[in-house]
Formats: C-alpha cells, structure tokens, sequence
C-alpha cells in the first residue's frame, strides 16, 4: 500500500498539457476529424458518429451496436444516437441477429450504400491531402506507432 507518490513521480518534471502525448493525440484525432468531416458534413448532414458507423458498415459486413462500440472505439451513447439516427434516415437497417436475440445486426441499406460511395472517395481524398507532406516510409512509420499505441492503451486498459 502506498502512502502516496514515489520519490521518482515527485522529480518528474510537471505536466505541460502542450507536451503532454495523450493530450497532443486527442488534439491532432480532433483537428484530423474536423478536416475530414468538413468534406461530408455540410453536403449529406452526417456528423463524425455517423459517418464513423457508416464507414465500418460500408465494409460490408452487418455488426451489432456492441461491435461498433469494439471496432469504432466509441461510447454506447455515440453509437446509439448514431445508429438511431442513420436509421431514421433509411441509412441503416437493423435485423435479427441469429446468434444473440438480445442485439440486432446493422447494415447499409441501398440509400446508406450510396451515401458510403460518395462519401468515401471524398475521404480518402481528405487523407492524401493530410499526408501529402510525409515520405511513404513515414506514413507507415506512424501507422505502425499509432497502431503500437493503441494496442498498448487496450493492454493497459484491460488490467
């Protein structure tokens, strides 16, 4: 049992929020989001929930609320709202699901298939723009941390 912080977390050097990793993710994730979401937003009225659901069904294969939350790293919340939404619209339907009554599946319905192929051109338009300035090495140099990263988060997260 500790009776507070060690001697090392005392040295440390204090926190600058501006030098702060967690902090400088967060920020680059919502200035990269913006960007994106500019390209889509004003045109078909989708937010980032939304696009960010109907980008993982225009992969092609239905999932349940619970794997959105999985895959998307989003709250139930977010989801929720999102997918409420997108089915309002005749974007996305939701079925029975033979492996677990207690979900749905969820998937594009033909409007929300097109709203994918329309948007998606749009986005990875947005993110050659966005990579424009790095080398092909250090575009998968940080592919390879960021993935390194969240990995590390999940491990810790999970103890």
């Amino acid at each position: 049992m500790s009776d507070g912080p060690t001697q090392d977390e005392t040295d440390a050097a204090p926190l600058r929020l501006g030098e702060y990793l967690p902090y400088r993710l967060a920020i680059a994730s919502n200035q990269v989001s913006s960007m994106v979401a500019r390209a889509y937003q004003s045109r078909f009225g989708i937010t980032i929930w939304e696009w960010r659901v109907i980008a993982i069904l225009g992969e092609g294969r239905p999932l349940t609320a619970q794997a959105l939350c999985d895959v998307t790293a989003m709250d139930k919340v977010s989801v929720s709202r999102a997918v409420r939404a997108l089915v309002d619209r005749g974007l996305i339907s939701r079925s029975h699901n033979a492996a677990d009554r207690r979900s749905r599946l969820l998937a594009l319905t033909a409007s929300g298939q097109a709203v994918y192929a329309e948007i998606a051109p749009v986005a990875l338009a947005a993110e050659r723009d966005l990579l424009a300035g790095l080398s092909p090495e250090d575009v998968a140099q940080l592919a390879d941390l960021l993935d390194r990263l969240r990995d590390r988060a999940r491990a810790l997260k999970a103890k």
